[in-house]
């Protein structure tokens, strides 16, 4: 129990210019879709490109499907963007007076990729040589471009929005700029953002001795969709936001991950959108090369939705400090960050 005047800041009431989200704790968002659909078809439709063979540019965005957002929490600035951009090229060769059309595609425009990494699909709507040098050359040059204007649109949306979503505090000043925040949290001792291990746990380093393991079942129960939960166990940003930014994740099949500063390692074995994630799973302090089975099934009736967890092959001395791990780790996290629900079981 903290002593008078000195309780935890997250629940102290503090006079504050606007009366709202006392020391920025709580997640704020703001919708960001309808600016950012404008935006990138403002710079897309101003890519032209030339070479001694001739010219093409972009005639027209047909098709923008996504969403955007800037969000606080606990002052730390969280942009999500995830866009599929449709539109139409037309390009002309030197010395020719017919011009030739195509399409493009640009299916990943999400803060999961850098710029570099952006996809852009090139078709030609004609079958010959002249169309093929046309297309080649918005292809090569015009994904360039294309990939430069969008570099420029993810700049300008944290510019845009991330003003005025870190509200001042009672000293009237700005919380910690976001390069000192990130850096705040990845200094945070590892037994704050991991309560699977304990301050004075080590890594067992045992290898091929035989281990007494049980199994460890939990039922949770979220006031979301099961796509909203589903989404805040498999998409890297919400990840981020409860377990901190120093992660590797990547939730494909196949694919390794690492959480709280590699306290948790695993793999991913099966995701079914929505139903169902399975992974191999370890604690770093368990014995060296052990790991466990993980099972997440997610059902939804009536609005709520219910997760059941399967953990095979814990460590019989690990099992309480592993539920008590989910249960501080990710649940509570989860329900207080993205308002899964009132109350915290």
């Amino acid at each position: 129990m903290a002593k008078w005047g000195e309780g935890d800041p997250r629940w102290i009431v503090e006079d504050r210019p606007d009366a709202t989200n006392v020391n920025n704790w709580h997640w704020v968002e703001k919708n960001a879709t309808n600016w950012s659909k404008d935006k990138i078809k403002e710079l897309l439709k101003s890519i032209k490109v030339e070479s001694e063979k001739g010219t093409c540019e972009i005639k027209e965005i047909t098709h923008i499907e996504g969403e955007a957002s800037a969000n606080n929490r606990k002052a730390k600035l969280i942009f999500f963007y995830e866009f599929e951009i449709k539109g139409e090229w037309s390009g002309i060769l030197n010395e020719d007076q017919k011009s030739y059309k195509g399409k493009f595609v640009i299916p990943n425009l999400s803060e999961e990729y850098e710029p570099k990494e952006i996809d852009v699909n090139v078709t030609a709507d004609k079958s010959c040589n002249e169309a093929h040098e046309l297309k080649e050359l918005f292809r090569i040059q015009g994904t360039e471009r294309i990939r430069e204007q969008l570099a420029k649109y993810i700049a300008e949306l944290k510019s845009e929005y991330g003003q005025n979503i870190i509200l001042p505090t009672k000293s009237g000043n700005q919380d910690q700029p976001l390069s000192q925040q990130n850096s705040n949290i990845e200094n945070k001792p590892k037994q704050e953002l991991n309560k699977f291990v304990t301050s004075n746990s080590k890594p067992q380093n045992e290898v091929g001795v035989r281990i007494s393991t049980g199994k460890l079942t939990m039922t949770e129960d979220f006031q979301c969709q099961a796509s909203d939960l589903y989404r805040a166990l498999t998409y890297r940003p919400m990840v981020e936001a409860y377990m901190g930014g120093d992660i590797v994740f990547d939730p494909a099949k196949g694919e390794r991950f690492s959480l709280a500063g590699g306290n948790i390692v695993g793999e991913f074995v099966e995701l079914i959108p929505d139903v169902k994630i399975v992974q191999r799973w370890r604690v770093k302090s368990w014995p060296c090369e052990h790991y466990s089975e993980v099972t997440l099934d997610i059902s939804e009736n009536e609005g709520k939705t219910k997760l059941n967890l399967t953990q095979t092959g814990v460590p019989s001395s690990e099992i309480e400090k592993t539920r008590e791990g989910w249960k501080e780790n990710y649940w509570n996290r989860m329900r207080q960050i993205f308002g899964f629900g009132s109350r915290i079981f």
